[in-house]
């Protein structure tokens, strides 16, 4: 006997919904259409599943037992139908920005793979959007500072990139080789991006700031990178952090010097949920892992939080 799926979700359906209208509105088909579907799953199983009573629909002791199979089945074969597609369709990762590290990540992945269609995507949220997004199977990967509860969603350490400062040329500090986290001291930087404190970057910031003494500024609006680097570019004290591999829009009002004494990483990872089958995503996963640089405490600081991480 083969058992038809359609009539099936019918059936979880009417259970769930307690009533038959409401089950075929959700199903996308007619009342009269769910009825028949479960007159013949009965049928097929021999047994009633459903018996109607004032407040709706209940399922019977048969039903029950049925009910557990029923949504493994359905669900087995939602699986199913998913590693097929996602065999033929690309990764699609979140990086955030395409003017950031997470980006560059993937552009040398897919150097080292030419084969695999990436599709990437960018989104502003951080990890409030990044982990729902990947528990729905929007997106494959995410690449973002991992902290905080993670939920289901796996991480691995993927890079710590050394952060600079980007300064205008009329900057006291612009004529500098190499900057220390001393000399910040007592400082503002200006980053509007930081303005959201439930971000993964904000709590980075503010890590930074009660280590190093240096205030983190967030007022003003922002129009985007562009207009942020044209506002450093022009004023004689305005300073900002960015990431040693990020994409800075040119200007030639700007100079970007190094952080040492010691050297502020930031820590990207790689995040995925498990039950994602996606053929490549192994291979990402093992490319990044390849490329894992430990954490050297005294050189380079990191937040106390990431630390147990990152020094494996």
């Amino acid at each position: 006997m083969d058992l038809d799926l359609g009539a099936v979700r019918a059936f979880i359906a009417v259970v769930d919904d307690r009533h038959f209208g409401d089950a075929a509105a959700r199903l996308g088909i007619s009342q009269q259409a769910v009825s028949k579907r479960i007159a013949r799953l009965e049928a097929d199983l021999g047994a009633p599943l459903l018996h109607r009573t004032r407040s709706g629909a209940e399922p019977t002791d048969d039903g029950t037992y049925f009910l557990v199979h029923a949504r493994t089945l359905v669900d087995l074969a939602d699986r199913t139908v998913d590693l097929v597609r996602n065999r033929h369709r690309a990764l699609r990762v979140d990086v955030m920005s395409t003017r950031v590290a997470s980006a560059d990540l993937i552009r040398r992945f897919h150097e080292t793979a030419p084969d695999v269609e990436i599709d990437l995507a960018t989104s502003t949220d951080g990890l409030a959007g990044g982990l729902p997004a990947l528990t729905r199977g929007s997106v494959d990967a995410f690449i973002s500072r991992a902290t905080g509860d993670l939920g289901e969603v796996e991480a691995q350490p993927a890079y710590l990139e050394p952060m600079h400062i980007l300064v205008g040329r009329g900057h006291p500090l612009a004529g500098a080789d190499r900057v220390a986290m001393a000399d910040l001291a007592g400082l503002s930087a200006w980053i509007p991006g930081a303005r959201r404190p439930e971000t993964e970057w904000a709590d980075f910031y503010r890590a930074l700031s009660a280590e190093f003494g240096v205030g983190i500024a967030t007022s003003g609006p922002s129009f985007g990178f562009d207009d942020e680097v044209d506002r450093v570019a022009a004023s004689p004290d305005l300073f900002t952090f960015v990431g040693e591999r990020a994409r800075i829009p040119w200007n030639p009002g700007t100079v970007q010097i190094p952080i040492v004494d010691p050297v502020v990483v930031f820590p990207w990872s790689l995040l995925w949920h498990p039950r994602n089958r996606h053929p490549v995503l192994p291979r990402l996963i093992a490319h990044l892992r390849d490329g894992f640089r430990p954490y050297r405490p005294g050189r380079e600081w990191l937040p106390p939080t990431d630390r147990p991480t990152w020094a494996r």
